[in-house]
C-alpha cells in the first residue's frame, strides 16, 4: 500500500536559472508492506518519489521506488521529509539515501 506523504511544483524562477520552461511537480509516498512484511519479515516500510514533467503536447514521468527500507516508520518519514525540503528528484534517490543513512540508520 501506498500513503501521499507530501508534493510540490518545483519554483518556476528555479526552473527558469536551468533553462526550463515547463512545470515540474513532484511528489512522495510512503509505501507500508504490510502482507510481504508478515510473508517475507523484510522491511515493512519503503518509499517513491513521483516525478512529472509537463511539457507543451506531452506529460512525462520519472519514477523511483525503494520497496524495503527500514521497519521503522518515524525514519521514513524524516526521509520523506527531507526529500520535499530539498526537492528531491527520482533520480538523486539512492545517493541521498546513501547519506542519510550515515546519520539515521
Amino acid at each position: 500500500m501506498k500513503t501521499f506523504f507530501g508534493g510540490i511544483f518545483i519554483e518556476k524562477e528555479k526552473l527558469e536559472e536551468e533553462g526550463i520552461n515547463y512545470p515540474i511537480k513532484l511528489e512522495y509516498y510512503k509505501r507500508i508492506n504490510e502482507d510481504e512484511y508478515i510473508k517475507n519479515k523484510n522491511n515493512k516500510y519503503g518509499i517513491s518519489v513521483v516525478k512529472t514533467e509537463y511539457l507543451p503536447g506531452n506529460t512525462k514521468f520519472e519514477k523511483k521506488e525503494i520497496k524495503y527500507l527500514t521497519n521503522d516508520e518515524n525514519k521514513v518519514e524524516i526521509i520523506l521529509k527531507t526529500f520535499k525540503d530539498n526537492e528531491v528528484t527520482p533520480i538523486g534517490v539512492d545517493d541521498i539515501i546513501c547519506d542519510l543513512c550515515k546519520n539515521i540508520f
